[in-house]
């Protein structure tokens, strides 16, 4: 029975018919086709297919595929591939971080820091420890006669520099030297604290002009995280003035100052301040010197 209805089914498909289109005034057939059900969908099936491989290659080949919901367009492709890069970039950079705390870490414990053409450490955990403390150990350092002919040199010259506070001769250098006020206005913590307190913390109005003490030359000029922006002069005889935790500096490195000459604005910029304030610092020969023994705030 499923046979049968099979073959009938076959037969149908390929049952053949006639389309005729006739004239409407002379009843003359202008077109007549013959088809059968099979051919017409062959036909249409075939059609379908090659519609949908011109569309597809439409849409690839041309500006049409940025149409497409969800595909992304020019500048999005372009931010892809620059943040590809970027992660790529970042990658090696964080590399070459971890190598640095592996060496230093190797160094710290006595061992020899990897070259680039050394196994990492991972290939290197089944390798003696021991090695590198025992060429270490095995170094004989020996004094020649040179070496200690230099040192006593150095001893006999240092003899007397043996203290880190501010020696007698500073006093006396600066006694005759005129230093300019760098700010005027209320001194809140002084010199020499129990914190290590090197300067003096000058309270005064935001924005307020700080001066130079002496002609000098601006050594250092730029920001730090814990106080801030800074600006640093080299003066004769030794001496450093330092400004921090200003608002605004006006004055670059290498520039030449003169005594009384604006170089700062008083802030509040670093880590290490509760307000607007100058913290200012004096310096002889290395030495911290108390400002307030030497200018009138």
């Amino acid at each position: 029975m499923a046979g049968k209805k099979r073959k009938e089914f076959i037969q149908k498909l390929k049952s053949k018919y006639k389309l005729a289109i006739f004239n409407e005034q002379t009843y003359e057939e202008v077109l007549v086709l013959r088809l059968s059900r099979l051919n017409v969908f062959t036909l249409v099936g075939a059609s379908a297919i090659v519609l949908i491989i011109l569309v597809s290659l439409l849409i690839a080949f041309t500006g049409l595929r940025e149409y497409i919901p969800g595909y992304p367009d020019a500048n999005q492709r372009l931010l892809i591939v620059r943040n590809a890069q970027r992660v790529d970039s970042l990658y090696i950079e964080l590399e070459k971080r971890n190598k640095f705390i592996e060496n230093m870490q190797n160094i710290l414990d006595g061992g020899v820091p990897e070259s680039p053409d050394e196994p990492t450490m991972g290939d290197q955990e089944d390798a003696p420890s021991t090695t590198a403390n025992n060429s270490m150990t095995d170094i004989e350092f020996s004094r020649s006669e040179e070496d200690s002919l230099f040192r006593a040199l150095v001893e006999k010259e240092e003899r007397f520099n043996v203290s880190d506070k501010p020696t007698r001769n500073s006093g006396q250098l600066l006694e005759n030297t005129f230093l300019f006020t760098p700010l005027k206005g209320m001194v809140v913590n002084e010199f020499g604290d129990p914190r290590g307190h090197y300067g003096v913390d000058i309270v005064a109005g935001p924005g307020a002009r700080v001066s130079a003490v002496m002609d000098g030359v601006v050594v250092f000029s730029g920001w730090t995280v814990e106080t801030g922006y800074v600006i640093q002069l080299q003066h004769s005889n030794n001496l450093i003035s330092m400004y921090k935790h200003n608002e605004r500096l006006l004055k670059s490195t290498g520039e030449h100052v003169k005594a009384g000459e604006a170089i700062a604005n008083v802030g509040n910029s670093g880590e290490l301040t509760t307000g607007p304030h100058l913290h200012f610092e004096l310096w002889y020969n290395g030495v911290p010197l108390d400002p307030q023994e030497y200018i009138s705030f």
